[in-house]
């Protein structure tokens, strides 16, 4: 299958709710994680960063994000139904809008119900980085980014700003 456009921030379609994914084993649900998948290795491959994808980052209105960190494939359907009371903040970046970095607040644990590929209901259970990855992603399927749960206004920045004032480089004497 073809690597998608990913719609950036401002695509109205980004702030849609989608909808359930139905015939699970259809070939329509099996072309777009096939789509979600390659769309999310080309962005690695070009921009050097992407753990995973959100159906409608694509244009597609599914509930379904596809995952290539600690767990590789696509979830159908996927709901948080547990949430640890414990939160920690980090920077949280978006391919919809790959040159800014948000600062979040995120559950450190999570727990996910949904199904895979095959139609298997599964459960996933998340902490600290892939906790937050499947937050983000999820919140994706609710017409949710993360610039809308930035801690506040001051916690928007470019990445190359970001880069400048926070990360070391060495340089050659």
């Amino acid at each position: 299958m073809p690597v998608r456009e990913i719609l950036l921030l401002g695509n109205p379609l980004l702030r849609t709710r989608c909808k359930p994914v139905g015939r699970i084993a259809s070939e329509e649900t099996r072309g777009i994680a096939r789509d979600l998948r390659d769309t999310l290795m080309e962005f690695r491959a070009r921009r050097g960063f992407g753990r995973g994808i959100a159906a409608p980052q694509i244009g597609s209105n599914r509930q379904m994000v596809y995952l290539d960190f600690e767990y590789t494939g696509a979830l159908l359907n996927p709901r948080i139904v547990r949430r640890s009371k414990q939160m920690f903040k980090l920077w949280d970046d978006c391919f919809s809008f790959p040159d800014l970095l948000v600062k979040v607040a995120r559950h450190t644990s999570i727990v996910v119900e949904f199904h895979d590929e095959a139609g298997a209901k599964r459960t996933l259970k998340a902490k600290g980085a892939l906790s937050e990855l499947l937050q983000h992603e999820i919140d994706h399927l609710h017409g949710i980014l993360a610039i809308d749960r930035a801690l506040d206004v001051n916690h928007i920045i470019l990445r190359s700003e970001y880069e400048k004032l926070f990360t070391k480089t060495k340089t050659a004497l």
